[in-house]
């Protein structure tokens, strides 16, 4: 099944209340990329045109309606001094924070990202990219927000006692953290690339959201604002549940809110979507890799029709990055899916086909 419009000419169809082929769809393969392109993990390490080439192959494979440079989350924190493992043929992982101690945050500072760490790598990977998508589909530039950032700079549960003991020195490391952040974002935006914002920590399921509101939501207000300075609106993913500071995240004007599968797209489409496009939330882990391509059908379905209809759009997305090793028939299963619906969408076939699911 072939789609009959580019994904530049879908969202710009659907922007304009015209007719499309079907609905926006991102599977969101992250570094299973590596699989489709034929190359190890590792090689996204040093490799640009690696990035670049396995994001295209990947969507000539599946035809996604976006593609973005981001293969982990801990290039800004690297840049800034803490340690990654690299995997042959896996995704990259912390392994040591940038400082041990409170009085080590003031010798912190913001990682320059044309000379520090992989920065420039993934800005190499950005060019490359956008040279070989044109104007077809749309790029981004993955970022992670100042607040998930500060957790690698002195690990997690070290923060997470500090955000009690010394609120001040949280405080700390999130602006450094963001001035690393605004400098990256600026960057991708040079090239061309719309940044987009994962805050992974500002979870509801790490941290309450009072502690949000008081130390993630100012830096990344800050952030926001700094990327729409350029002209883009940046999407914001959040992992886990994320009910309680959906009106939070959507005040701050974003162009997307990205939900996790434990969040209700229902509920997210009520309170927000008024005000921004939702994405999401196939599950990654128990359906994309884990369940049949029936299973990836249904939820599909399931979630396009409880979304479909939503004021500012809907995009079909998995709920996070998808896992390396998902079954490549799932990820063509949930864009067969999305085509097979169409646009503008019948809620009553739609149906049809949930009921033809479970049969």
């Amino acid at each position: 099944m072939q789609d009959q419009m580019t994904p530049a000419q879908r969202a710009a169809a659907i922007a304009k209340g015209s007719l499309a082929d079907r609905l926006p769809c991102n599977p969101n393969l992250a570094n299973g990329t590596a699989r489709i392109y034929g190359c190890k993990i590792s090689e996204f390490k040093h490799n640009p045109k690696a990035i670049a080439q396995a994001q295209m192959a990947a969507y000539h494979k599946f035809g996604g309606d976006s593609l973005r440079i981001f293969t982990d989350l801990f290039p800004w924190a690297e840049a800034m001094g803490a340690t990654v493992s690299y995997p042959e043929d896996d995704t990259a992982d912390l392994l040591k924070p940038a400082i041990i101690s409170v009085q080590d945050i003031d010798k912190l500072r913001p990682a320059d990202p044309y000379k520090d760490g992989r920065l420039p790598v993934q800005l190499e990977a950005m060019k490359y990219l956008k040279e070989l998508a044109k104007d077809e589909v749309p790029c981004s530039a993955g970022i992670v927000g100042a607040f998930t950032n500060a957790f690698f700079l002195f690990s997690t549960n070290e923060t997470l006692k500090l955000i009690h003991k010394n609120p001040q020195a949280v405080h700390k490391l999130c602006r450094v953290s963001l001035e690393t952040c605004k400098a990256y974002a600026q960057a991708a935006l040079d090239i061309g690339l719309n940044p987009t914002i994962s805050e992974p920590m500002s979870s509801c399921t790490v941290v309450s959201p009072k502690v949000f509101r008081e130390f993630s939501l100012p830096y990344l207000k800050e952030l926001v604002e700094f990327i729409k300075s350029y002209g883009p609106n940046p999407v914001i993913h959040i992992c886990g549940q994320t009910k309680k500071i959906w009106k939070d995240v959507a005040d701050l004007g974003i162009g997307g809110m990205s939900i996790d599968n434990v969040a209700s797209l229902q509920e997210c489409k009520l309170a927000i979507g008024s005000q921004t496009k939702i994405m999401g939330n196939v599950d990654p882990g128990g359906i994309m890799y884990s369940g049949t391509p029936q299973d990836v059908r249904l939820k599909t379905l399931e979630g396009i029709l409880d979304a479909y209809d939503s004021p500012k759009g809907y995009v079909v997305m998995s709920g996070c990055s998808l896992p390396v090793e998902t079954p490549l028939e799932n990820i063509q299963m949930m864009m067969d899916t999305v085509r097979e619906v169409g646009y503008p969408v019948c809620p009553e076939r739609v149906i049809e086909m949930i009921q033809g699911c479970k049969q």
